[in-house]
């Protein structure tokens, strides 16, 4: 019998930071609770589900750092995240074990090389309780980097609007520069040109 592996990323949108992605498969019989896709929820309820996520489930979370983002493009880096993803959870014991019987879905148009039978699902962040729990990783898995990193660099206010390109977000790089986060690629960051770190 096959086990569903679901998974998402986070954070193609902004201007800085990592995309993230995260790999789920549900324990036979477990189900968290709440499910939905993370867009969906309030920060405080994300939290909240996030907690049975990762007490009833097999789980791995890959990262994309901006200077992959930037030498790959964004959608090879999304595709890397969730290889990197798929493969911190099949490194857990319980996982391994189970490989050979697990079918993949994947939100969006596109699948990652993987060395298992995957499917490409459009809105599965709608449909598929084990993408929505991946989504749901992999963005507080990503919010919390943000948050953690403007301690360290408050200029821009990443934790408030965790990299993507609000009016306050552009006028502080314009104001500041830009840091090792931000995506040189990226519109909104490109024009900026002094003061580089």
């Amino acid at each position: 019998m096959h086990q569903t592996c679901g998974i998402d990323e986070a954070g193609r949108g902004p201007i800085a930071g990592p995309v993230t992605a995260a790999a789920v498969i549900f324990r036979r019989g477990l189900e968290p609770a709440g499910l939905c896709d993370s867009k969906q929820l309030s920060p405080e309820r994300r939290a909240q589900v996030e907690t049975q996520i990762r007490a009833t489930c097999l789980f791995g979370i890959g990262w994309a750092w901006p200077y992959e983002i930037d030498r790959l493009n964004i959608h090879h880096a999304t595709l890397l995240a969730m290889q990197r993803a798929y493969h911190a959870l099949m490194r857990r014991p319980e996982a391994r074990l189970i490989k050979d019987r697990s079918l993949t879905l994947v939100d969006g148009r596109f699948c990652p090389r993987l060395p298992t039978t995957a499917q490409a699902i459009i809105g599965g962040d709608r449909k598929v309780p084990q993408i929505q729990a991946a989504s749901i990783l992999a963005k507080t898995a990503r919010d919390r980097f943000m948050t953690a990193y403007a301690g360290l660099d408050p200029r821009y206010g990443f934790e408030r609007h965790k990299g993507y390109p609000t009016a306050a977000h552009l006028e502080a790089v314009r104001r500041a520069g830009r840091c090792e986060l931000h995506r040189r690629s990226f519109k909104g960051v490109r024009a900026v040109t002094s003061r580089d770190p």
